[in-house]
């Protein structure tokens, strides 16, 4: 009686062929090779959104904008103006605004605010040493006494307070300096150009307009 031996044999793939190990090589290469694809690909677009994050950075927040310098509402304590000297006396209070729209502080060295008739001074007023927080208003409380003692005799003024309105001017120049991120200082000069007109009959403000 003959004995059968079981012989065990490799089960051939489904589909009927067998893969060599040269194309196990190929498959890994190409898996590889995808993978730095993909990696450089990331590394691209974090380079790209990283040139965006600057340019919209140095567009906004490094950019320097100039501060601006203005009067505040005015409040009339006592006017007087008498047409035929001509002469006029008036005083007030009102702010010296200085408003600040950098991502920083704006440091202003001590100014003055001078009050003009036709280009002549009829008064000033100290601005002080000071700073304007970062996007913000700095708000600096004034008195203001304004008299024609300086002025030269004019038929114009006469005219004018006759007409019972008194039409004055301001200026300022403040320079400082606005800092940034505590590292990049830059230097700006911020300009005042206020015009006032007084209702005399009234003793108000009739208009104040800065540009």
């Amino acid at each position: 009686m003959s004995e059968k031996t079981n012989q065990a044999y490799p089960l051939a793939p489904a589909n009927g062929y067998t893969r060599s190990d040269g194309e196990s090589l190929v498959s890994e290469d190409e898996l590889k090779r995808q993978k730095r694809m993909k990696l450089f690909m990331y590394i691209g677009i974090f380079i790209v959104f990283q040139i965006i994050v600057m340019t919209v950075f140095g567009l906004t927040v490094m950019k320097v904008k100039t501060p601006k310098v203005r009067l505040g509402e005015i409040n009339v304590q006592s006017l007087i103006s008498i047409p035929a000297t001509p002469s006029f006396d008036t005083s007030f209070t009102t702010q010296i605004r200085v408003k600040n729209t950098n991502w920083g502080p704006y440091k202003f060295d001590s100014s003055t605010a001078t009050f003009l008739y036709q280009g002549v001074a009829v008064g000033q007023v100290s601005i002080p040493k000071s700073k304007a927080g970062m996007r913000s208003t700095k708000k600096i409380s004034v008195s203001v006494n304004l008299n024609t003692d300086a002025l030269p005799s004019s038929s114009t003024l006469s005219n004018e307070l006759n007409s019972g309105v008194l039409a004055l001017t301001s200026e300022a120049k403040l320079t400082g300096k606005v800092e940034l991120m505590l590292i990049v200082k830059k230097k700006k000069s911020a300009n005042m150009d206020c015009s006032i007109a007084f209702d005399l009959s009234t003793k108000t403000v009739k208009s104040l307009q800065c540009k």
